[in-house]
């Protein structure tokens, strides 16, 4: 089928899925020309017409079709036209549907990545059946039961991991550093990911709470940490880590933004083209904390639940907001059931925080003609006021009160991430070494940086171009369009030569941030999660400056009050990071 006849397949596929999901009239049942309901009769008029059309094509067309997959690709062409969020979830995916909403499956509780033709552990996690079972970061997975893993991509082998709790799955690995293939038995468990992945104390009085999704119950796991630092760590102020929170459960945000909002307060109103999606959610029981100073830290990837949360906490001047603009998704998507145990998430409703202002930063409804979406420019932006009068604007997300820029890394730092480098490093490191030392007292010393760099420029597929080197293309290009590059060419021949990419020299000038990321993952290797993140909270900026803010408590209150301004207040210095 050439492309002409996909595109026109597609908007077919459109109608029809359209006519199926709304409406369930019977073709004899169309209602007539004069009837007032004239929207259901062009539904069911353009569902025949697909029918009758699918039905030719799946009978006459030159070569076989695959009728799953063209209507698979009709749904998914309809629903990209509205928006992203906006999903058709067959049956063989709901239980990747599931575990983003409860952070619970049945598995072995382990991450893994593709490298090259084979799928591996990329982190075990700490007490589940891999762990205990044996398996470790940078084990090739050559079979799993009889299935052979080699050329298979990650959801295949993920599949086959995933069963029932109390089964037994039979792993077969290549480890780095030994020989023989390695065979271990995984008795499957209910994988339930711990959505606060840490806290603990900053200083004497400055505690921590990382929350990472807005699952089924975390609320209850939030309001435990917190009971544990006030009553057991001496904890009088807190710094709740939202960033690259993606969200959730909006219950769920409703239910943290409760404990510490007074019984009561409006959370997030919900307002839909059906009124039975019009709802005003408010704090339904009395909160944990009204008092203790607070911080919420926020970057580009906190989206959704946690923009509720950070929103109500800014809107009703309970704390202070760090960070970056957040993502702007201010839309409500509910889960139908649909035929053959497949589901539809369909985007119903706007919501808005309590100051009343929307933070959705797109408009769906408003495209170019290419298709594409654009950012809800500044001067479209309106004005709104927190509970003590301080200026908020609608329409990008929420603007943190201290704007932190992100950090930003090198060229060659970029591609020893993207190209996993630094992972396979850490895998053949763990081969020699047994032990490291704690996090907080771990470095990486120079003997062991100059066998990293050793071990980069023996790599024969490594590549990365140096943002000098991509500048000088340009300059070299304006030059030959504007006749300069002839007036000396040998000049910018020695420039290009000067700045050719070397790997040694970026990795000797870029060092402290490349040690960083070793680190990090040496660390995770060795204490897991918790120890890499223990390490990152020693260099993040975010944490410094939410500290620093609590620690002086009259700039915190001046904040709060409106007495000194915050970037939440202005367009220009709250624009999007």
């Amino acid at each position: 089928m050439n492309n002409n006849s996909i595109l026109k397949f597609k908007r077919l596929a459109f109608l029809f899925i359209a006519s199926a999901i709304f409406s369930t009239t019977a073709v004899a049942d169309i209602p007539g020309k004069d009837n007032p309901d004239r929207k259901n009769f062009e539904i069911v008029k353009n569902l025949d017409i697909f029918y009758t059309l699918f039905r030719e094509l799946n009978s006459y067309y030159v070569d076989e079709t695959n009728p799953e997959q063209l209507i698979k690709s009709g749904i998914d062409a309809m629903l990209e036209s509205l928006d992203p969020y906006t999903t058709y979830i067959p049956e063989e995916e709901m239980d990747d549907f599931r575990f983003m909403t409860t952070g619970e499956y049945g598995g072995i509780g382990a991450l893994i990545t593709k490298r090259g033709e084979y799928v591996v552990i990329s982190e075990p996690y700490k007490d589940f059946p891999a762990q205990k079972a044996g398996l470790k970061a940078g084990d090739r997975i050559l079979k799993v039961d009889q299935f052979n893993a080699k050329g298979a991509e990650t959801a295949e082998v993920s599949d086959k991991l995933k069963g029932p709790a109390g089964t037994i799955v039979e792993i077969v690995v290549e480890r780095p550093g030994l020989k023989e293939e390695q065979i271990f038995e995984v008795k499957r468990e209910i994988i339930q990911i711990n959505p606060v992945p840490y806290y603990g104390m900053l200083d004497n009085k400055t505690g921590i709470i990382i929350l990472n999704n807005f699952t089924s119950n975390c609320t209850d796991v939030i309001e435990k940490a917190f009971t544990d630092l006030k009553e057991n760590k001496g904890m009088e102020q807190l710094v709740l880590d939202l960033r690259s929170n993606p969200g959730g459960l909006m219950d769920e945000a409703v239910k943290t933004a409760n404990l510490f909002l007074p019984r009561g307060s409006e959370v997030v109103s919900t307002k839909g083209k059906i009124s039975q999606w019009d709802n005003t959610y408010r704090t339904p029981r009395n909160p944990i904390d009204t008092i203790m100073p607070l911080t919420v830290l926020i970057n580009r990837g906190s989206a959704s639940a946690s923009e509720i949360v950070a929103g109500a906490i800014q809107d009703h001047d309970r704390g202070i907001i760090i960070g970056q603009r957040s993502f702007g998704k201010g839309l409500v998507q509910t889960t139908r059931n649909l035929a053959y145990n497949s589901s539809l998430k369909v985007t119903t409703a706007k919501y808005y925080i309590p100051s009343g202002r929307s933070i959705q930063a797109v408009d769906y409804a408003q495209r170019d003609e290419d298709g594409s979406v654009e950012l809800i420019p500044d001067s479209l932006m309106s004005k709104f006021y927190t509970s003590g009068g301080r200026p908020v604007y609608d329409g990008g997300g929420i603007s943190p009160d201290i704007i932190v820029q992100p950090d930003s890394y090198a060229n060659i730092t970029i591609a020893l991430m993207a190209q996993q480098t630094i992972f396979d490093f850490a895998t053949k490191f763990v081969t020699k070494n047994e032990s490291i030392d704690k996090p907080g007292i771990f470095k990486i010393d120079d003997e062991t940086y100059e066998q990293f760099i050793a071990y980069v420029k023996n790599l024969e597929d490594f590549t990365y171009t140096s943002r000098s080197n991509e500048l000088y293309r340009q300059l070299k290009n304006a030059a030959k369009n504007e006749e300069y590059y002839t007036i000396d060419e040998k000049a910018f021949e020695e420039i290009e030569e000067l700045l050719k990419p070397n790997a040694e020299r970026s990795l000797d000038i870029f060092s402290e941030e490349v040690k960083n990321l070793l680190t990090m993952e040496l660390l995770t290797r060795y204490y897991h999660q918790e120890g890499s993140i223990l390490h990152s909270i020693e260099n993040d900026e975010e944490i410094h400056r939410a500290v620093e803010v609590l620690n002086d408590s009259e700039t915190y209150q001046n904040m709060l009050n409106g007495t000194i301004p915050t970037h939440a207040g202005d367009k220009r210095m709250g624009g999007r990071n």
